[in-house]
């Protein structure tokens, strides 16, 4: 079996006005840290399901500690593995911590 490992760097930039847009009472009550944790929550569920659909199996994982400038990645200390959903067959969820900011 032939594996692809492929690195791809999704930037959000408005999570606070997404949540707000969903849910008024959790914009109020929440910081920006939450907010992000729900909206990854969010992208990897659809993304898991998108690639699911083509037929595609394999793991989104979200790393905390990279940072693009330029045309470069840099890493920064203290760089972990936050969560890692598997898709297509084997759908199953390792380590979820959506709503416990680091």
């Amino acid at each position: 079996m032939q594996v692809l490992l492929l690195m791809l760097l999704v930037e959000i930039t408005n999570s606070k006005e997404m949540v707000a847009s969903k849910n008024k009472f959790i914009a109020r009550i929440a910081s920006e840290k939450i907010d992000k944790n729900i909206v990854e929550a969010e992208v990897i569920k659809q993304m898991s399901q998108d690639l699911a659909a083509w037929g595609l199996e394999g793991n989104i994982t979200i790393v905390q500690g990279l940072e693009v400038q330029g045309d470069g990645v840099l890493t920064r200390k203290g760089l972990t593995v936050k969560q890692r959903k598997s898709f297509g067959k084997n759908m199953k969820e390792e380590s979820p911590e959506y709503t416990k900011p680091r």
